[in-house]
């Protein structure tokens, strides 16, 4: 019995040790990013019951960090059933592999964990982050393309009348080895030009001068397609480059390049003098005027796995690197920046609250600073990875997701936005006058300002919205009342929104009516009376104060009646009202020699209801009017 339990003993200890020899294998695979040999061979641990916070760790990571979120759950779950301390980071990442798999409600319990762990100012936006994504929701329309095939095909980019895409799919043209991180070919990059229809042609190769053995990824253009920017790893000149201070072994870090096209080939091939053999540099994005270039990088001063950074251009030169800050950037991954048309940028980030793996987010750009960037909503993001969004003036567009439906591991999708634009005319609420230079602010429903512009010359302005979003529109002007009002575009068609402000300071030169600016233009009398109604003189006594305000200021008093009545009796009649008021204001201590007062009868009509012509009382009306005209000011 003694000799079966020593052999007993014997067997476990060769099983042990056998174990941690291919765990040694596994971790050296893991360091080395060679995620699907790791897998492998840690799952076969793992199935003969051996059990670990290490093991579960890494089994977790790599199938996160190969995209495969929805396969961690398992490993992670595993992790925290050992009820051992972790680091905060994993509570995040198990609340994203929760989310591919739709279970909200416990990724939203270990999302707040993290945050409590992290002290994080995001704690109370994360309670009620999916009503707010649903609100964003259905302002795009998504299909599919006929590009994709079984492997990787993601980041298209705008190139003249095409996209520029990447892809693992074999090639004819090049020999590729394949990348031990995926276990497929290096990237290529490709070209499929864009019909009227948007029907996507066969996918060719972009440029043998471009492609390399390893992998290219990621590309931008000039506006005039003659300058490209584009990922590739550490290789130029037919030499590789190796990541310092590391692993001898480990895959090459990844760099962005530069490339002319000179005589129809693409040629000059430089790498950005911000890269760096001890970090990544990727995903280059330029701005509208092609001054600014954005890109994602783990280097120092990261906050996060990646952070966007911009970089100035002047001349080929590049100034030094700036992180975007902390209203872009987080602990999580922020990647594939893109900037619209409408000067927002597009970003994928897994760091900012979404839906599961990486969302995609939209900053405004007012005034040079991204806007609180917020998440733009189903059918766009999913419970999986939705990154490398574009999209173009026509408001069509791509975007990449690795969910379920696709064909391959990643596929690129088409896309339709719905943004109404907005237009209308800011005027005087009294005078109707136009008011140029005034401050429109688009505000979200959480208040943020999303978008600024200002009305022109003729007291128009425009902006661009999202379909069935509510939005706040608040107008701004010196010497104006703050207005404020709510709209909601349902659809493409342009939606026109006039809007009135009401002065709080008013102009005092020589012309102005007193009347239109208290909004008295109407003197009330009893009728064929000019006797001064204690309503009226209410009304006269606003003009009294700035006359004493201003002792130097003379007026005319003006008195009109409308036409329905003879020409002698309305002429005397407001001549009587004139004067009545004249008198009232010298019994209440204006001087009369700074007063004229003359009635113009019905001489004066605003609008075409003279004699034998039918009009409304309220047409009427607008003749029978007061003026306090100034004539002379020092």
């Amino acid at each position: 019995m003694k000799k079966i339990i020593q052999f007993s003993l014997i067997i476990l200890y060769f099983s042990g040790f056998a174990q941690e020899a291919k765990l040694t294998v596994a971790n050296k695979k893991y360091e080395k990013f060679f995620y699907v040999d790791a897998i492998k061979i840690y799952e076969k641990v793992a199935n003969k019951g051996y059990q670990s916070s290490e093991l579960f760790k890494k089994l977790g990571n790599s199938y996160y960090y190969n995209g495969e979120l929805e396969k961690s759950v398992e490993w992670y779950q595993k992790l925290f059933v050992l009820n051992e301390d972790v680091e905060p980071e994993y509570y995040f990442r198990y609340s994203q592999a929760l989310k591919t798999i739709q279970n909200y409600e416990e990724a939203t319990v270990f999302l707040e964990k993290y945050y409590q762990k992290t002290n994080s100012n995001r704690l109370d936006k994360a309670q009620n982050y999916l009503a707010v994504i649903d609100q964003n929701s259905d302002r795009f329309l998504i299909d599919t393309t006929t590009i994709n095939t079984q492997y990787y095909d993601f980041g298209p980019a705008f190139y003249n009348d095409a996209i520029v895409f990447t892809s693992s799919r074999p090639d004819i043209v090049l020999v590729k080895k394949k990348h031990k991180w995926t276990n497929q070919n290096f990237t290529d990059l490709y070209i499929s030009k864009i019909s009227n229809d948007s029907v996507l042609s066969e996918p060719e190769n972009f440029s043998t001068a471009i492609n390399s053995k390893f992998n290219e990824a990621s590309p931008v253009f000039t506006k005039d397609g003659k300058t490209m920017y584009f990922t590739r790893n550490n290789y130029l000149v037919g030499k590789k480059g190796k990541d310092k201070g590391m692993d001898k072994e480990r895959t090459t870090l990844i760099k962005i390049y530069r490339a002319e096209l000179i005589n129809e080939e693409w040629t000059n091939i430089k790498e950005l003098p911000f890269n760096s053999d001890s970090y990544s540099t990727a995903h280059p994005a330029l701005s509208l005027d092609e001054k600014t270039l954005y890109f994602s990088s783990d280097r120092p001063g990261t906050i996060g796995g990646a952070d966007i950074f911009k970089v100035t251009i002047h001349n080929n030169k590049y100034s030094k690197p700036e992180n975007l800050g902390l209203n872009i950037n987080t602990k999580g991954r922020e990647s594939f920046p893109f900037i619209g048309p409408n000067n927002s940028l597009y970003f994928a980030s897994d760091g900012h609250l979404g839906l599961g793996g990486l969302d995609i987010f939209e900053s405004k750009i007012i005034d040079n600073e991204f806007q609180p960037p917020t998440n733009i909503g189903k059918p766009i993001n999913s419970s999986f990875d939705d990154f490398g969004f574009i999209i173009n003036e026509m408001n069509r567009g791509f975007f990449t997701s690795n969910r379920k439906e696709g064909k391959g591991f990643d596929d690129i999708y088409q896309l339709t936005a719905c943004f109404s634009r907005l237009n209308g005319q800011i005027t005087d609420l009294i005078t109707n006058e136009i008011i140029p230079n005034a401050t429109i602010l688009l505000l979200d429903d959480n208040e943020n300002v999303i978008s600024k512009t200002k009305s022109d010359e003729n007291g128009n302005y425009k902006l661009e919205l999202n379909c069935k979003q509510k939005y706040f529109i608040r107008v701004k002007k010196e010497d104006f009342e703050t207005t404020e009002t709510v709209v909601t575009p349902l659809d493409n068609n342009k939606t026109v929104v006039d809007l009135k402000l009401n002065r709080t300071v008013f102009p005092i030169t020589e012309g102005t009516d007193l009347a239109k600016v208290f909004d008295i233009s109407i003197i009330f009398f009893d009728l064929d009376k000019w006797n001064i109604r204690p309503d009226a003189a209410r009304d006269i006594q606003k003009v009294i104060e700035v006359m004493n305000e201003y002792p130097n200021m003379h007026i005319s008093i003006r008195s009109h009646t409308d036409s329905r009545q003879t020409h002698a009796y309305n002429e005397l009649l407001s001549d009587r009202r004139a004067k009545s008021t004249l008198q009232f204001m010298v019994l209440n201590g204006i001087e009369k020699e700074r007063l004229t007062a003359q009635g113009f009868g019905e001489n004066q009509l605003v609008n075409e209801c003279a004699d034998g012509i039918y009009c409304s009382e309220e047409e009427h009306q607008r003749n029978r009017r007061s003026e306090f005209i100034i004539t002379k000011i020092e």
